[in-house]
C-alpha cells in the first residue's frame, strides 16, 4: 500500500536550478498497523517528510559524497528499505533521523514529521530509505512491538553520556532477538553525542564490546557536528544488500568501488578468520576489529 502524507518532503542535496527533484509514492506495508489503529491515528503516527520540487535544496550530509548521493532515477520500489529507529528518550534519534531527511535546519522542523525517505545511490546502486522515527510516539506497548516485527533494519541508538540509555541498548538487542528468532537482519548500534568528551560515560571499547556480544555492528556518532552520520546510512544500506543479495552482486559491488582490498590485506584477513575458528580469545578479537565496518558482514 502507498503512504502519501500531504505535506511529505524528500530529503535533498544542492542540484542546478533547472533539474526537478524526483518525487515519489511512499510504499509501506503497513496493513496490519492501519487495521489496528483508530482511523486518523495511523497519519498522526507516520507523517512522512520529504522536499518539494518548488521548494529551495537544503544542504545535506550527501551534499560532498561522490558514492551517496540524492538520486533523480527511476521510481523502482525494489530496493526500498524500511529502517527503525530505537532508543531511550534524549539520545538522539529524532535530530540522526532529521539530518538524514535534510531538515534538521528547517524552520519548520518541529512539524516536518517522524518518517523520513530519503534515495541514496551507495556503490554505484540506487536505494531508498524510509527512516522511522517512532519509537516514542505512542505509549502503547502494542506499536513498540510492531516495530520491532516492520523494519527491514535496525538503528539502536544510545548516549556516550547516559550509561543508562546505552543499557537499555542492550535491552533492545535482546527483545530484537526474540522478536526475529529466524532472521538474519542487520543492526546497528549507535552510541550518539561523541562530541560530549567530558560529559562520556560509555567508553568506545564499551560499545564495541556489546556490538560483538550482541552479534551486530557499531559506530559512534555525533548528530550535532553531522560526524559519521552519513557513513551510519550508507552502512545501514550495505548491511541490508549483504544480507539480502548474491554473493556476486556484492562482490561486484566491492570491485566497483574504492574500499578495494590489497592482496596483503585479503591475506592477512583470511589468515585472521583461520586462527579466530580455533581460539575464542583471537575470535572475539577478530571480531571486534570488524564490528565497526559496516561495508562486510
Amino acid at each position: 500500500m502507498t503512504l502519501n502524507g500531504a505535506g511529505r518532503r524528500r530529503g535533498s542535496t544542492p542540484f542546478p536550478a533547472q533539474q526537478p527533484l524526483h518525487r515519489r509514492s511512499m510504499p509501506v506495508d503497513e496493513r496490519d498497523l492501519r487495521a489496528a489503529l483508530p482511523h486518523g491515528e495511523l497519519a498522526g503516527l507516520l507523517r512522512c517528510t520529504s522536499y518539494s520540487p518548488g521548494e529551495a535544496p537544503r544542504h545535506s550530509w550527501a551534499s560532498d559524497s561522490s558514492d551517496s548521493v540524492v538520486s533523480s532515477g527511476s521510481d523502482s520500489d525494489s530496493n526500498l528499505y524500511k529502517v527503525m529507529l530505537l532508543g531511550e528518550h534524549g539520545v538522539g534519534k529524532t535530530s540522526l533521523a532529521r539530518i538524514f531527511g535534510g531538515v534538521e535546519d528547517c524552520a519548520d522542523a518541529e512539524e516536518a514529521g517522524n518518517t523520513y525517505d530519503r534515495s541514496l545511490v551507495v556503490d554505484g546502486e540506487e536505494a531508498s530509505l524510509v527512516v522511522f522515527d517512532i519509537w516514542e510516539q505512542d505509549d502503547s506497548q502494542w506499536l513498540q512491538n510492531h516495530c520491532m516485527k516492520m523494519g527491514d533494519a535496525y538503528i539502536i541508538v544510545y548516549s556516550v553520556t547516559d550509561k543508562v540509555s546505552f543499557e537499555k541498548a542492550s535491552e533492545l538487542r535482546i527483545q530484537l532477538r526474540r522478536a526475529r528468532q529466524t532472521e538474519d537482519i542487520p543492526i546497528i548500534l549507535v552510541g550518539n553525542k561523541s562530541d560530549l568528551v567530558r560529559s562520556r560515560e560509555v567508553s568506545v571499547d564499551e560499545g564495541r564490546a556489546c556490538a560483538v556480544v550482541f552479534d551486530c555492528k557499531f559506530i559512534e556518532t555525533s548528530a550535532a557536528l553531522h560526524h559519521n552520520v552519513k557513513d551510519l546510512f550508507e552502512g545501514i544500506v550495505r548491511q541490508i544488500r549483504l544480507r539480502k543479495d548474491s554473493k556476486e552482486d556484492n562482490a561486484r559491488r566491492m570491485a566497483n568501488t574504492k574500499r578495494r582490498e590489497s592482496i596483503g590485506k585479503k591475506a592477512k584477513r583470511f589468515l585472521g578468520r583461520i586462527v579466530a575458528k580455533n581460539n575464542k580469545k583471537m575470535a572475539f578479537k577478530a571480531k571486534s576489529k570488524s564490528c565497526h565496518d559496516l561495508s562486510v558482514l
